[in-house]
C-alpha cells in the first residue's frame, strides 16, 4: 500500500470510465484514511486488502448505478494514465 493521502481520488464522470485498478486504489485510500495507518504492520496487511477489496465492490456497483455526469469531476486524478498524461503533455510514468 502506498502512503495516505489526503483526499480519496473522484471516479463517477472519467473518460474512459474508472478502471479496477483506480477503483481498487481509491478504496485502499479510503481505508487507509479511516484507520489512520497508513503502513500497516503485517498482522493488518490482509485485514486491510480485504476490506478495501470490500469497498472496492461495493463502490463498482454503486458507479454503474449512478446516472452520467453533466461535468466531469474538478481534477484529473487518473494522471497515471498514459492517454492522460499524453493529452496534457507529461511524460511517461
Amino acid at each position: 500500500m502506498a502512503s495516505m493521502c489526503r483526499n480519496i481520488t473522484e471516479l463517477r464522470g472519467l473518460e474512459p470510465a474508472a478502471t479496477r485498478d483506480e477503483i481498487e486504489a481509491a478504496a485502499g485510500q479510503y481505508v487507509r484514511k479511516v484507520t489512520g495507518i497508513a503502513k500497516p504492520n503485517a498482522a493488518l496487511v490482509d485485514v486491510m486488502q480485504a476490506a478495501a477489496l470490500e469497498v472496492a465492490d461495493i463502490t463498482e456497483a454503486l458507479l454503474a448505478q449512478l446516472p452520467a455526469r453533466r461535468q466531469p469531476p474538478m481534477t484529473v486524478p487518473p494522471l497515471r494514465r498514459p492517454e492522460v498524461r499524453q493529452r496534457l503533455g507529461l511524460s511517461p510514468m
